[in-house]
C-alpha cells in the first residue's frame, strides 16, 4: 500500500468510527448530515444539503461532461438498536446503533470521493456522491427521486453497496437481475367474541381461527406461486388474550411478504388477505387485513454489474468475485434501479474466526 493509500485507510477507519459514535434515526440524521457535508466541502465539492429533509448531495463536475452522471449512494440512518458495550468508539445514544453498516458505506463514499477529485481530469461524466437518509424503512431514496436528484443532475446510472457479513471478507459479491426481495407487511386482525375457556361454544374464538389461517398461509406459496419463482410468507407475531382461562374477543397476526417478481408479489398479497378473510369467516370471526407496501425488489442492470465486476477483480482478483444466490432481504436502492440502470453489490465483511457472521 503506497503512503497516501496508508493515510486513506486510516481516515477511512477515523470517519467510519466518528459516525458510529453517534447513529441518529431516519430523516433525524442532522449530526451525520452535517459532519458528512463538512468533509465533501474540504474537497472543494457542491454540496447541497437537506435533500429529502436530511439527505446531502454532492457533485464532481467531470473536465468533460460527454455522457449522462453516474451517481453512487450511501446511507445515513442507524437502527433503534442497544448497542452491546465494550468499544470505545461504541455508541453514545442509548437505544441506537449503526448496525447495518451504514457508518462503513458513508466512510466508503466519503473516500470515493477523495479519490475521484484527485482524478477529476479523467472524468467525462459527472459523478453524483449521494447520502441518503431513511434506508431502514423509510423509503429515501424515493423521497429523493421526488425531489429530482436523478432528474436535476441528469444521472444515467447508479451504484450502491452494502458491507454483508454473511459474506466472506475479500470477497465482492454482484449478480445481474432481481438480487433483493420486495417486501411488504401485513397485520391481520381477527375478531369473534370472548368467553370463558371452559364454555367455548358460548365464544367464538378468534386464537383457533388465527390458527388455522397462519398455517393455511403456508398453501399461498405452496400452492398459488409457480414453483420456479421465490417467494416467501412468515409471520412474526402472534398476539391474543392475557390469561390461561379466558378467551380472548381478538387475535392479532403480523407478518411479511418476500418477492422478486411484480405478478408474485400481486398474488402474496391477494393470497394472505383471501386466506385470513375467509379461515377466519369460515370460524364465524371477522377479519380486518391491512397491507402495509413496502420496497420493491432490487433488478440489477446485467450491463451494470459486468462494469462492477471488471473494477473489482482488479481490486480483489478474479476468484474472489463472486455471484450470489438472491436474497429475501429488502433494499429502498431498488427505487434508483426503477428509474435508471445500476447494480447494487455486497461487499464481503465476514470472518468466522472473529465470529462476525451475522447479517448487517
Amino acid at each position: 500500500m503506497t503512503s497516501v493509500g496508508a493515510e486513506l485507510a486510516e481516515r477511512l477507519v477515523g470517519w467510519r468510527r466518528h459516525l458510529h459514535l453517534r447513529p441518529e434515526l431516519g430523516f433525524e440524521e442532522t449530526e451525520t448530515a452535517a459532519f458528512v457535508a463538512e468533509q465533501l466541502r474540504g474537497l472543494k465539492l457542491s454540496v447541497t444539503t437537506g435533500v429529502a429533509r436530511t439527505g446531502v448531495v454532492a457533485v464532481l463536475p467531470a473536465a468533460r461532461e460527454e455522457r449522462g452522471a453516474v451517481l453512487l449512494r450511501a446511507d445515513l440512518d442507524g437502527l433503534p438498536i442497544q448497542e452491546k458495550a465494550g468499544r470505545t468508539y461504541g455508541s453514545k445514544i442509548p437505544g441506537r446503533m449503526h448496525a447495518c453498516g451504514h457508518d462503513g458505506h458513508m466512510a466508503m463514499l466519503l473516500g470515493a470521493a477523495e479519490l475521484l477529485v484527485g482524478q477529476r481530469g479523467r472524468l467525462d461524466r459527472n459523478v453524483i456522491f449521494c447520502f441518503q437518509p431513511g434506508e431502514e424503512g423509510f423509503g429515501g431514496a424515493k423521497a429523493m427521486i421526488e425531489e429530482g436528484v436523478l432528474r436535476d443532475h441528469r444521472v444515467a446510472e447508479a451504484y450502491g453497496l452494502h458491507l454483508w457479513s454473511p459474506f466472506p471478507v475479500g470477497t465482492i459479491q454482484v449478480r445481474p437481475g432481481p438480487t433483493m426481495a420486495a417486501q411488504d407487511e401485513f397485520e391481520a386482525t381477527i375478531r369473534g367474541r370472548g368467553g370463558h375457556g371452559a364454555q367455548p361454544h358460548a365464544a367464538i374464538d378468534p386464537i383457533v381461527a388465527a390458527a388455522h389461517g397462519l398455517v393455511g398461509l403456508q398453501a399461498v406459496v405452496a400452492r398459488a406461486v409457480d414453483p420456479m419463482d421465490a417467494a416467501v410468507v412468515s409471520v412474526g407475531s402472534f398476539h391474543a388474550g392475557s390469561a390461561a382461562n379466558v378467551i380472548p374477543d381478538e387475535a392479532v397476526l403480523r407478518g411479511t411478504l418476500r418477492s422478486f417478481d411484480e405478478g408474485v408479489r400481486e398474488a402474496l398479497r391477494v393470497g394472505a388477505r383471501r386466506v385470513l378473510e375467509e379461515t377466519a369467516a369460515a370460524h364465524g370471526a371477522t377479519c380486518d387485513f391491512v397491507l402495509f407496501p413496502g420496497y420493491p425488489a432490487v433488478v440489477n442492470d446485467a450491463a451494470a454489474v459486468e462494469r462492477v465486476r471488471k473494477h473489482a477483480a482488479a481490486v480483489v482478483g478474479d476468484a474472489k468475485v463472486v455471484e450470489p444466490k438472491p436474497m429475501a432481504a429488502a433494499e429502498d436502492f431498488a427505487y434508483f434501479l426503477r428509474e435508471v440502470p445500476g447494480a447494487f453489490t455486497f461487499i464481503g465483511a465476514g470472518n468466522t474466526a472473529r465470529g462476525i457472521t451475522a447479517p448487517r
